[in-house]
């Protein structure tokens, strides 16, 4: 069995995705509106991009900045939508105005899913209780990834939290990989690395010009580089 570490990488358009692939990403992150953290993005944009590579895309289901579900019955549409065009991964995450997990609005969407893979994203690292939230959403069918800095501030401030969290894995609400990104460097994966953690998610680091300009395929083969070595 290959224990090749997992680079997922934040793509908005088929550009993107062909360049993140050809830099050796395995997984694609599709979003849209940056400015917002990354909303669901159009239909048209799923297509053109699952035309255009042939790996594993995660889509995001969120309608508004922040980690509040908003209008639930347009989420549940968008990702009955993008089922139907053949989306079968996603990337949700909510929370009620007391920092718990909103789980109306998870079960809801996640029921629209109908088993299929999903990510909980950093709203866990605005969470009034991470292991709390871990519990409450334990047995919800396809939850098998948290995307985490360990902390609101980024890698650097959730270190300790994230090797706490890896150190766990075998215990319950601790089984769904831990994969890290939110201020993440290359020079963190060490540490990460050797505490077992074996996914990695970047956004900006794929991009040297900034979010107006595409994924850099070099870029992309310099993190895949260093998760290989």
């Amino acid at each position: 069995m290959s224990n090749r570490a997992v680079l997922e990488v934040i793509a908005l358009d088929a550009e993107d995705a062909v360049a993140a692939r050809a830099g050796g990403a395995d997984r694609l992150e599709l979003v849209t509106d940056m400015a917002a953290d990354g909303l669901t993005p159009p239909l048209e944009v799923f297509e053109s991009i699952r035309s255009a590579v042939d790996i594993p895309l995660r889509v995001m289901l969120r309608v508004a900045d922040g980690f509040a579900a908003g209008d639930i019955g347009v989420l549940v549409e968008k990702a009955r939508t993008l089922r139907a065009a053949g989306a079968e991964e996603f990337v949700l995450g909510f929370l009620d105005q007391d920092g718990h997990a909103d789980l109306v609005a998870v079960e809801r969407l996640v029921a629209e899913l109908d088993g299929c893979p999903w990510t909980f994203h950093r709203a866990i690292d605005r969470a009034a209780d991470r292991e709390v939230l871990r519990k409450h959403l334990a047995d919800l069918p396809g939850l098998d990834t948290y995307l985490t800095a360990g902390s609101p501030s980024g890698v650097d401030a959730g270190m300790d939290t994230l090797l706490d969290e890896a150190a766990r894995a075998e215990l319950p609400g601790y089984e769904p990989q831990i994969m890290v990104g939110g201020g993440l460097r290359l020079d963190h994966l060490p540490r990460l690395r050797a505490a077992g953690i074996e996914a990695f998610h970047i956004g900006g680091a794929a991009r040297p010009g900034g979010w107006s300009g595409p994924v850099d395929t070099a870029a992309v083969r310099e993190w895949r580089a260093a998760l290989d070595g």
